[in-house]
């Protein structure tokens, strides 16, 4: 009996290549690494995660994570967009303390140039403090962040909520009004997250899509 023809087999991995992702201008255009791909189509709506640490250098800024999602590819480079950060559970966790207080916000923002945030903020106070002084602190905090929203763009926005230690950050201000009320030993922006931009067509989710996806 005659032996079957063998197809010829395509090494798929063969068939990719590698594209250089990088970040916004916010973030110097650094690079954020390589990634493979037989179809640049592909790359579109692609998350990456890196450090602050990774792209600053500064070691103060090993906790913050920082998401980049892909919104187009020229050539052999994907560029992204700035789609949230997050500081590390282990190091919220780390400023926990006994007979204190964490007091947290979530807050949905518009910037001025049109994008839609979540947001969460926390303070934590030096000594444990009464129900009311806990409102009146989340209140401050949410004050500060909303207003500083309405008055910034996007990249404003973002500078000021990863950037903590910068004189104009949204922790320092956070902090020097929660002080009034209570004792506080420290304020974080925990998270953020890209949800809405405004467009000619009105508000449409801040999701992006391969060109393959469409239509699904």
């Amino acid at each position: 009996m005659p032996r079957p023809r063998r197809t010829a087999v395509r090494d798929k991995w063969k068939m990719k290549k590698w594209y250089k992702v990088v970040a916004p201008p916010l973030f110097g255009n650094a690079v954020l690494g390589t990634t493979p791909a037989d179809d640049p189509d592909k790359l579109i709506g692609r998350v990456l995660e890196v450090t602050l640490y990774d792209l600053t250098g500064e070691f103060t800024h090993v906790h913050i994570k920082l998401y980049f999602q892909v919104e187009r590819v020229e050539g052999d480079t994907a560029y992204t967009r700035f789609k949230g950060h997050e500081l590390l559970r282990d190091y919220i966790k780390s400023l926990t303390r006994r007979k204190s207080s964490k007091i947290q916000g979530i807050f949905d923002v518009w910037t001025k140039d049109g994008y839609g945030l979540r947001i969460t903020a926390i303070t934590f106070t030096s000594f444990r403090c009464k129900s009311s002084q806990k409102k009146a602190i989340r209140k401050i905090m949410e004050q500060i962040v909303r207003k500083r929203a309405s008055e910034s763009t996007l990249d404003e926005l973002v500078q000021s909520m990863i950037f903590s230690e910068n004189e104009n950050s949204l922790v320092r201000e956070i902090e020097s009004e929660a002080r009034k009320v209570y004792s506080i030993r420290k304020v974080e922006v925990y998270k953020s997250k890209l949800l809405y931009m405004k467009t000619e067509e009105g508000i449409k989710k801040a999701v992006i899509v391969s060109p393959l996806q469409q239509g699904r």
